[in-house]
C-alpha cells in the first residue's frame, strides 16, 4: 500500500516556538511509520523553512529549549508542499494558529489537519472569540478591550466605537466596570505568554504595559475564583467531546512557566466534578467549536466558580499543545483513543 505523504510542520515565528518543537517531534514519533511517509519540516523564528534531516525513525520528543541542528534549507516552499498528500501543522500561536499558514495550504489546494482560516483566526483572537461566544450564549466573564499603538491607548466601547485616552483614564474606566482581581492578556497570544494578574491599580497599569509588548490589542477580564478545567473536541461534520480535565497550577495562575517548566503543576483526568457540570462543559465545548466553524481539533478552557459552581468559558485553542503529556491527547486517552489513533483520526478527517 502506498504511504500517505505527511508534512509535519513545527517551530514557527511565535513566542510558542519552543513548545511547538516539542509538540511537532511528539507527533513525528507517534505517527505510524508503516502508513505514513513523514516529512519533518521546521520553521525558525525568522520564518525560514527547513527540512529536519534527522532520520524519522530516530526522532524522539525533543525537550523544551532544544535547538535543531540537522536541517537543510527549503528553497521553494510551494513546490516542496505540492508533493505532499496532507500537511499536519503543529504550529502554536502567530503564523501557525491564526489562519496564516492555513491560507497558504488553501491556495495550494493542499489538505491539512485542523481548523480552517476563519476558525483559526477567530479562535486565536481572544477578543473576537468572546464576541462569537456571546452571540452563541455561552457564559463568560465581564471584560474590557483596549488597543495600543506607539504608546497611544484607545478604549473600545461595547458597540466597537473607539476613543483615544491616556492610560490612567483607561485604568479608571476599567476599574469602574470590573472588579479585582483582573487578568490582562494580549489578544493574540498563547501558552499564557504576556498574561498577568492584577490585584490593584498599579498592577493593572503595569500589566497593560507588559501585554502591549506582545500585541496591539489587549483584553482585560474580571477574574474568577474557581477551578480551571479543559475539554477536548474532535471532528468535522460530527463532533465529539472528551471527558473534562482539571488543571492544578503550581503558581497563582496557569502561566507559561506553570504549564511547561514547573513540574509541580498537575492535571486531573477526569476532573472530580458533578456529572451535570461535566456534561454542561462538554456541550459548551462543542457549541464553542461549532460557533467558530471549527474542524479537526480544539481544546476549550473553562472556569468553575467556587461559590456558585457556575461555568464560564475562558477561551478556545484551535491548535493545542500536542506533546505526549499535553491535555488534549491525554483527555482522549481517557476514552480509549490513544495518541497514535488520535493522529490517524485527524488525518483521515481530511484525506
Amino acid at each position: 500500500m502506498k504511504k500517505i505523504k505527511v508534512c509535519v510542520i513545527f517551530g514557527g515565528i511565535s513566542t510558542e516556538h519552543d513548545v511547538s518543537i516539542v509538540s511537532g517531534t511528539s507527533v513525528i514519533e507517534k505517527l505510524d511509520k508503516e502508513k505514513y511517509e513523514i516529512y519533518p519540516t521546521y520553521i525558525d523564528t525568522d520564518g525560514q523553512w527547513y527540512q529536519y534531516t534527522k532520520p524519522v525513525n530516530q526522532i524522539k520528543v525533543t525537550p523544551i529549549g532544544t535547538k535543531l541542528d540537522e536541517t537543510t534549507s527549503i528553497k521553494n516552499i510551494t513546490e516542496y508542499l505540492k508533493q505532499m498528500d496532507i500537511a499536519f501543522p503543529v504550529l502554536h500561536g502567530l503564523g501557525g494558529e491564526d489562519g496564516s499558514i492555513q491560507g497558504l495550504f488553501k491556495m495550494l489546494n493542499l489538505p491539512y489537519v485542523g481548523c480552517g482560516i476563519l476558525s483559526s483566526s477567530m479562535g486565536m483572537d481572544k477578543v473576537y472569540a468572546k464576541v462569537i461566544f456571546e452571540k452563541a450564549g455561552i457564559p463568560q466573564t465581564k471584560y474590557e478591550y483596549i488597543k495600543v499603538k506607539h504608546q497611544t491607548y484607545t478604549y473600545i466601547f461595547p458597540d466597537f466605537s473607539e476613543k483615544s485616552m491616556e492610560l490612567p483614564e483607561i485604568i479608571k474606566k476599567v476599574q469602574t466596570n470590573l472588579n479585582y482581581p483582573m487578568f490582562i492578556k494580549p489578544s493574540n497570544s498563547g501558552s499564557s505568554v504576556g498574561v498577568k494578574k492584577a490585584n490593584n491599580q498599579e498592577e493593572l497599569k503595569q500589566a497593560v504595559e507588559y501585554a502591549a509588548q506582545f500585541d496591539t490589542k489587549i483584553l482585560i477580564e474580571q477574574g474568577i475564583c474557581g477551578r480551571e478545567v479543559e475539554c477536548a473536541v474532535l471532528g468535522k461534520d460530527e463532533v465529539i467531546s472528551s471527558p473534562v480535565g482539571e488543571v492544578l497550577s503550581a503558581e497563582e495562575f496557569y502561566s507559561f512557566d506553570a504549564k511547561y517548566i514547573n513540574e509541580a503543576s498537575k492535571t486531573i483526568i477526569p476532573a472530580e466534578i458533578e456529572k451535570e457540570i461535566s456534561n454542561q462543559i462538554r456541550d459548551f465545548s462543542i457549541k464553542a467549536f461549532q460557533a467558530i466553524d471549527g474542524k479537526g481539533l480544539s481544546r476549550v478552557d473553562f472556569f468553575i466558580e467556587n461559590k456558585t459552581n457556575k461555568v464560564y468559558i475562558n477561551e478556545i485553542n484551535t491548535l493545542p499543545g500536542f506533546t505526549t503529556i499535553s491535555m488534549y491527547p491525554k483527555l482522549f486517552e481517557q476514552i480509549g483513543i490513544n495518541y497514535s489513533e488520535l493522529l490517524d483520526r485527524l488525518i483521515q478527517l481530511e484525506i
